[in-house]
């Protein structure tokens, strides 16, 4: 039988069968091969943007680099800037895998892949999925994501849905009415496993709750539950353990890197090792040892087309004392979560919705730097933004339209151009805050 999902990679320009091979070489790497494997990719990475990548060598050029800790570190401020400015040599827009970050720490911005360091995140996720049976090709997944609205993006994202084998889930209302819907369809169709943002597949979990319920038995043919984009509370993976009958795998990825750690077989959060090197630095800039709590750091090692050297995702975690260099375990991620907005038509909606309706501001000039959106009342909300030139009438309107579209109409929305944002003590943003008990 063809592998559809690979296939679909793969006339895409995707290399993913070179891509497979290779991580499966470096998944078998003895620990001695693999500190050679970590050290020889760090040089190559770094030599290779400084001969090759303009945005890196300036970064770089007022720095006498003697070793890796003199490197700069990276955070999405360096970043916002028009992407063609960041790209390497010979790497152009149309011949690269270019999205934008979901925005999710309130700093969104457009960020690139070569082709074949794409390749590998996938041939990352294809890996650590197998862990649990699932194969991207032939088993169903019932997908808790956000999706485009306008028509053109709503069906290239149904048709992308059709090639992954996956049916989704719309997030940007989970009333009672809709959620009733979900279960039917959990009837009907023949699911193996569910992947999407933590916030809304807590919502269902506690519909089911509410409804006595437990999804497994509904559905038979559920063999797990991977969670995304936002923390996972014990509370809340008990509760889902409850409620869906299945495991819950707890995943933490960052689009503009990889998949950065996945929860293996034995519970612990395992730290990708084979595509990127994490490190855990203090306010200094201070590596710091297993076991301490700091910034989380981290290099793709493979991104030739944009530098992601010592990038600093904006998160604080701690990698447990037991870690080695070819299996790091990540103990404790603090921060990533979202509140839910509830509207007054009764809908709820997850904060990462709101990525959604502001992403028609966020342009690749760089314009608007950071944002947070706080619910103030339950029709009435405030956005905060840091940028070169206000919002204009245009663009307001633009958003205008875009809320009533993803949430309901007759919503209203202040927008404040400032200097700075108020920030946790942790230095972190919180995109979406409601007010609303």
């Amino acid at each position: 039988m063809i592998n559809l999902f690979n296939f679909s990679l793969q006339i895409n320009g995707f290399p993913i069968k070179k891509a497979t091979e290779a991580l499966q070489r470096i998944v078998h790497f003895s620990d001695k091969e693999y500190d050679a494997f970590l050290e020889s990719k760090k040089k190559e990475i770094v030599d290779f943007h400084l001969k090759n990548n303009p945005f890196y060598q300036k970064m770089v050029s007022n720095i006498e680099v003697k070793n890796w800790n003199d490197l700069p570190i990276l955070n999405k401020k360096n970043l916002q800037s028009s992407l063609i400015e960041r790209l390497s040599n010979n790497y152009y827009a149309n011949t690269v895998y270019k999205n934008k970050t979901s925005g999710s720490s309130g700093e969104p911005f457009v960020f690139a892949k070569d082709k074949y360091c794409h390749a590998l995140t996938w041939a990352s996720n294809i890996y650590r999925f197998g862990w649990y049976k699932i194969d991207f090709s032939t088993s169903y997944q019932a997908r808790f994501y956000g999706i485009p609205l306008d028509f053109i993006g709503n069906k290239k994202e149904r048709f992308k849905d059709f090639l992954s084998n996956r049916y989704r889930f719309s997030i940007f209302d989970l009333s009672d009415t809709i959620l009733a819907d979900f279960v039917n369809q959990f009837k009907s169709r023949k699911f193996d496993y569910i992947n999407g943002y933590t916030s809304s597949i807590v919502l269902f979990a506690k519909f089911l709750k509410k409804e006595n319920i437990v999804l497994k038995n509904i559905c038979p043919t559920l063999k797990v539950c991977m969670v995304t984009s936002e923390m996972l509370f014990l509370e809340d993976k008990i509760l889902l353990e409850q409620q869906l009958g299945i495991p819950i795998v707890n995943e933490y990825g960052a689009s503009e890197l990889d998949l950065i750690a996945f929860e293996n077989k034995e519970g612990e959060w395992q730290v990708n090792a084979e595509t990127i090197f994490v490190e855990i630095l203090d306010e200094a800039n201070t590596v710091l040892p297993y076991g301490k709590e700091g910034k989380i750091v981290i290099t793709s090692l493979f991104n030739k087309a944009h530098p992601f050297i010592r990038y600093d995702i904006g998160d604080i975690g701690i990698l447990d004392e037991k870690s080695t260099p070819k299996k790091p375990i990540l103990k404790q991620l603090i921060g990533r979560t979202n509140d839910v907005a509830q509207l007054p038509s009764g809908k709820k909606s997850p904060g990462l919705t709101f990525y959604y309706i502001l992403k028609s501001i966020i342009e690749d000039d760089g314009n608007v730097k950071e944002f947070v959106v706080k619910q103030v009342k339950i029709d009435c909300f405030e956005v905060e933004y840091v940028s070169e030139k206000e919002l204009n009438e245009g663009q307001i309107n633009k958003i205008e339209a875009a809320i009533s579209l993803y949430l309901e109409p007759n919503l209203y929305f202040s927008f404040t151009k400032k200097q700075i944002l108020d920030r946790s003590n942790r230095g972190k943003l919180k995109q979406f805050s409601s007010l609303v008990k």
